[in-house]
């Protein structure tokens, strides 16, 4: 790094996914896509480390986004449908857009000064938990 780069510190966020660190059926490809969003966040966050960039990123559950509306509303049942997605979420609601856009924006700012190849799970514990049904 030269004087004229001094102290500069430069931040890639990256958009993933839970299908990229979890097994989600009927979605292989997409799974694969952003598995490799994953390893070239890693890769890169090694890369360039050494010159002042951080380089992580998001991987968010099933967010409350204007095409999973779409989706929603082109089914059969969109209510029961709506039902059974928040169901499926540890939270019992979806992830919104809002929470994707905080996780973003702490990743990016001067305040995660120190995570680098990090994977910032948005996904109200689709990751990791396994609850028990009520």
């Amino acid at each position: 790094m030269t004087d004229d780069f001094a102290g500069l510190v430069a931040a890639v966020v990256s958009t993933c996914s839970v299908g990229g660190t979890a097994g989600l059926p009927e979605r292989a490809v997409y799974s694969a896509s952003k598995g490799a969003v994953l390893a070239l966040t890693r890769a890169m966050a090694a890369d360039h480390l050494r010159e002042g960039i951080r380089v992580n990123c998001v991987n968010p559950g099933t967010a409350d986004t204007p095409w999973v509306q779409r989706l929603l509303e082109s089914a059969d049942d969109p209510a029961a449908e709506r039902a059974a997605l928040d169901a499926r979420q540890p939270r019992g609601r979806l992830v919104t857009a809002d929470e994707v856009a905080d996780a973003v924006a702490y990743l990016a700012g001067p305040r995660a000064g120190s995570p680098t190849g990090t994977a910032l799970a948005v996904d109200g514990g689709m990751q990791n938990l396994r609850l028990r049904p009520e």
